[in-house]
């Protein structure tokens, strides 16, 4: 009965279908081009139909004579058709090329037309986003605009990622942007989806938003752009718009992929066998008998034998996304609303993330002039994370330990037997409980009333919710809870922030000399957060896991914290227009923050630019192959106010004392007062030039910028007499510049469609000071010293190896025990200035390259020809380097664990290598030049290839688009690095300590097809 009902509503549907009258054309533009991708529109009915790869359309319409039909593309100029009657041939609709200064993109509290804009702004297409799998909107950036810089630290599903847009200002503070998504400002700070019980990536609180309800992203990037955010612009603002429904048009869309993703490389190790002589070499070397005989190393050679722990650890793990949408409209209410569900398994065994998300924006007319409207989106987001050491471990752990052992508690090998600590990271991966939710509620509503001709009041009311609870537990049969008899955590981290902006724009034209565009406006923010922490161990069973812990008869460290920040501001904004030629834009913003000091919580970000588009002037205008020329200049100040709340008061800390016999609980100072600490300041300066040619077939943007950043927001140590170790003080100065280029082309050819879109930057940092007396910080390895860039790598300079026959006595050694087979290192300096004969930390260490990339670069192909469409992006960024920590562990010999197939190579009488030390057991572990790899690389991105089934064939069943496709993301990267990724940072969005791999979650390549459907 089902199926007869089935088969009756789809003849039904393609009788109505057939039943109704078809208007067919062409679209092409002014000089005969077909243009696909057009969208017809029958005027005042949700009737529409998009151009096909030759132009051609068909648009089922009514049978009521006349009307109309809108023709609109992207760069186009929308074209109306009266239709009075249906004609016998097909129709050609011709579109002029729309002037780029007449686009609009979206700015703070506001949007203007490119040919007014005097800041420097990039806009991203999400056209070019379509099937790409990326679980936050801020991977969608990378290789998409200039000068800005994606790092994907981790390859955690879900995980966060680094964002920096021209370069890094601040060494303790952030450096990542400010968003503002449908006007609601939020700066992505990963630690508020962290409450501090999960052990491994950070989930990035982004995520937590569904990419595929985007409608645009604009880039503010100079002063004069991002002043309007005063004290969080310093960084760059990235601004998201989500997707509308429009009058007239209603639509179902359904986009899902799926797909299947593999670890990009994995390292070369030493076999079982190989294993074996290393650890006979380093027992040897230390005149101990060897572990292995010969027979057992023989037997060792034997195909199939041995571990190899990186086949077992990683698999082929599935990806999907499903997102259904809604949206349409009538002359007064236009509503969009969609959910979506994503799963990305991880490639390491038992990772993954999954988010549930829906979103609605709605707007009303209730009148002529007053207009309601909400946007809202909320979703719950679970990840399984892979703990910290997993990937150390996998790599580490001798291929000679078997992976299971049925005797014991829970079938697998606990450790290594070979006097090391390593655990079963297979064991790991399965039986520890190390898990993520976030739910989060995310939007705002406002009322717009039009008071007169031009002049708006506009207010809304937002909200961020965002609670997190982690989970972890260790079971007593793992060997990271063998001693704690099992171990259960669980942790609670509560965000409620809420924002209310109240503005006045006014926006007219006097006469065609003159067109102001102005808003003030007062907003104000406040954020609290509550995090609470309990964990238990020693329990009688592990079948209840985290959820008893009161099962426990240990209770650890228990802990609560609550912090709030409110931010009030005031902010100003005009842009005046002269014979649509010369534009000036002055912007002011003061805030108030309870983030810093008492004397100091007021700052002032003031701004001003001019463009100049002599492409309307008579001496160029003229100029045919000129379609645009403008020339941009700006300066101005923004602040970075991003430290944690209450850092400039004294506080207080809970301490015990034994008194006799008694433990006493009690509070103690534990920091110092700072009433004057105040912003850092970035003080930046801009100069533009916007080129079009050949009727804007050919479009450059050129930037070139300085920004300096000075009272950064510094943690600097205090002298022992003040009884504080250290305090945030506004000390030092860092400076940025560099140079963007954008281009643009439009190659199509008959019904070839082709753009080319590439983006090129440099940017060059320097310390320029650190305050007084005070010339480096270091982190580790990382350094910040004067004169040189943030995030530079401080180790000592190899010199080769000692050999047989050397006058080691008499040669600068690095212990008093090195002799032939052991490292040598360049004896720099010593206590008195000059080299002494002995290798020191203090004194031999020398900066050797930095982490940070001299220039990073972008080129998208994007074509289509009789219904196909093909999306390339080649990704890259060179001059980096990337300190290989896993390659320096996996070289140290020592026997105890794994070894890189480098170590082959390694120095022996009858192998005197002068790169690779000998076997040895309790080598002194160093880091040198040897592991400071060059990071550059070049990577095929994104290779996406669609076809949409024609028109005619599609809308005999009321389906308006069909399209399916097939995408790779990741599919070839080009390096010399010999880690598993070159875009890599263990520390994830710090600065000073960026470029860091070590035991790293790898990152993936991934296949998909999937299918868009429309209705």
């Amino acid at each position: 009965m089902k199926q007869f009902y089935l088969i009756a509503s789809l003849v039904l549907v393609v009788g109505l279908a057939q039943a109704q009258d078809l208007v067919s054309g062409f679209v092409k533009d002014d000089s005969g081009q077909s243009l696909p991708g057009a969208t017809i529109v029958q005027k005042g009915t949700s009737k529409y139909a998009v151009s096909e790869p030759d132009g051609k359309f068909e648009i089922a319409v009514g049978k009521e004579f006349p009307f109309t039909i809108q023709v609109s593309l992207t760069g186009y100029q929308q074209q109306e058709v009266e239709i009075y009657e249906l004609a016998a041939e097909p129709i050609d609709v011709i579109l002029k090329t729309a002037n780029v200064l007449d686009q609009v993109v979206v700015i703070g509290y506001g949007t203007q037309k490119k040919g007014d804009l005097t800041g420097s702004v990039s806009s991203i297409s999400t056209g070019d986003l379509k099937g790409v799998p990326i679980s936050s909107l801020d991977r969608a950036l990378q290789g998409r605009a200039a000068g800005v810089q994606v790092t994907q630290s981790s390859g955690q599903p879900g995980s966060s990622v680094s964002i920096k847009i021209r370069g890094g200002n601040s060494i303790n503070g952030a450096n990542e942007p400010l968003y503002v998504i449908d006007g609601f400002p939020v700066y992505n700070n990963n630690s508020y989806a962290d409450a501090g019980v999960t052990n491994g990536p950070t989930i990035n609180a982004l995520s937590t938003l569904n990419p595929s309800d985007i409608e645009s992203i604009d880039i503010l990037k100079d002063a004069s752009a991002t002043a309007i955010y005063g004290s969080r612009g310093a960084n760059g603002v990235v601004i998201i718009t989500t997707k509308k429904g429009k009058a007239g048009k209603n639509i179902i869309t359904y986009d899902g992929y799926y797909g299947v993703q593999k670890v990009l490389k994995t390292l070369p190790l030493l076999n079982a066998q190989q294993w074996a002589l290393l650890k006979n070499d380093a027992l040897i070397d230390s005149k101990k008998a060897p572990a292995f005989s010969q027979a057992e190393i023989d037997s060792l050679g034997q195909p199939g034998v041995g571990t190899d722990w990186q086949d077992a650890a990683f698999r082929q793990a599935a990806i999907q996304n499903h997102s259904l949408s809604f949206s349409g409209g009538d002359d007064k209410t236009r509503f969009a609303v969609s959910g979506n569900y994503f799963k990305q398994d991880g490639i390491l065994q038992n990772s993954d993330f999954e988010r549930y998300s829906f979103r609605i924006n709605l707007d009303r007319d209730m009148s002529k002039r007053f207009k309601l409207g909400i946007n809202f989106s909320g979703s719950k987001s679970s990840a399984n994370v892979a703990p910290e050491n997993v990937v150390p471990n996998l790599l580490q752990m001798p291929p000679t330990m078997p992976i299971y052992d049925l005797n014991s508690a829970n079938g697998f090998t606990l450790r290594s037997i070979y006097d090391s600590p390593l655990a079963n990271p297979i064991a790991t991966l399965y039986l520890q409980v190390n898990e993520t939710h976030i739910f989060r509620g995310f939007g705002n509503a406002y009322g717009e009333y039009q008071i007169a001709d031009g002049l708006k009041a506009k207010v809304s009311i937002g909200t961020d919710i965002l609670l997190n609870k982690q989970n972890r537990y260790l079971p007593s049969t793992l060997q990271e809870g063998v001693g704690l008899g099992g171990q259960g955590t669980v942790g609670n981290k509560n965000t409620i922030g809420w924002l209310n902006e109240n503005t006045l724009s006014y926006n007219k034209s006097f006469s065609q000399d003159h067109a102001l565009d102005a808003v003030i406006g007062i907003t104000q923010q406040a954020s609290t957060t509550e995090n609470v922490v309990a964990r238990s161990a020693t329990f009688v069973t592990d079948e209840f896991g985290y959820h008893n812990l009161g099962g426990g008869t240990t209770f650890q460290n228990a802990s609560s914290n609550y912090f709030k920040w409110t931010l009030l501001s005031y902010l100003g904004r005009i842009n005046y227009t002269f014979r649509q030629k010369y534009n000036l834009t002055v912007t002011a913003r003061a805030d108030g923050s309870s983030r810093l000091g008492n004397d100091n919580k007021w700052g002032f970000f003031p701004s001003a630019a001019l463009s100049w588009n002599l492409g309307r002037e008579d001496f160029i205008k003229n100029i045919k192959e000129i379609s645009n020329l403008k020339f941009r200049i700006s300066g101005g100040i923004t602040g970075n106010q991003e430290i944690a709340p209450y850092t400039s008061l004294a506080q207080e800390a809970y301490y015990s004392y034994l008194f006799g016999r008694k433990l006493v609980a009690g509070y103690a100072p534990n920091g110092i007062a700072n009433p004057n600490l105040g912003w850092e300041q970035t003080a930046q300066y801009d100069a533009g030039l916007d080129l079009g040619f050949f009727k804007n077939r050919i479009n450059v943007t050129l930037d070139a910028y300085y920004k300096k950043t000075s009272d950064l927001l510094l943690d600097v140590p205090l002298p022992y007499t003040s009884g504080y170790a250290n305090a945030f003080q506004n000390y030092g100065a860092v400076e940025n510049k560099g140079i963007e280029l954008s281009v643009n082309t439009v190659n199509s050819e008959g019904a070839l469609g082709w753009t080319t879109d590439f983006v090129f930057s440099t940017n060059k940092n320097k310390v320029l000071s650190l305050g007084p007396g005070v010339s480096q910080v270091i982190s580790g390895n990382s350094i910040a010293q004067v004169g040189s860039p943030i995030g530079s790598f401080l180790v000592l300079k190899a010199d080769g190896i000692f050999q047989t026959g050397d006058d080691i006595a008499n040669l600068p050694k690095f212990l008093a025990s090195d002799r032939a087979g052991s490292q040598r290192y360049v004896d720099i300096s010593g206590p008195n200035g000059v080299p002494d004969g002995t290798i020191t930390q203090a004194h031999d260490r020398v900066i050797v390259g930095n982490a940070q990339p001299k220039f990073l670069y972008g080129l998208t192909n994007n074509f289509t020809f009789k219904g196909f469409d093909l999306n390339v992006l080649l990704q890259g960024q060179s001059g980096n380097k990337v300190y290989n920590a896993n390659q320096a562990n996996l070289e140290l010999g020592t026997g105890y664990i794994n070894g890189s197939t480098t170590m082959l190579d390694r120095w022996t009488p009858t192998n005197p290598s002068n790169v690779i030390h000998r076997a040895i057991e309790n080598p002194a572990v160093t880091v040198s030049d040897r592991f400071i790899e060059n990071g550059s690389y070049l990577r095929l991105k994104n290779l996406s290839l669609g076809y949409s089934l024609p028109a005619a064939l599609t809308g005999k069943i009321g389906i308006s688009q069909l399209r399916i496709y097939v995408t790779a993301q990741n599919l070839v990267t080009w390096t010399k690095y010999t880690g598993y990724d070159p875009e890599v940072s263990r520390n994830e969005q710090a600065t000073l300590t960026q470029g860091v791999d070590n035991g790293v979650y790898p990152a993936s390549k991934t296949f998909l097809g999937g299918l868009t459907l429309t209705f």
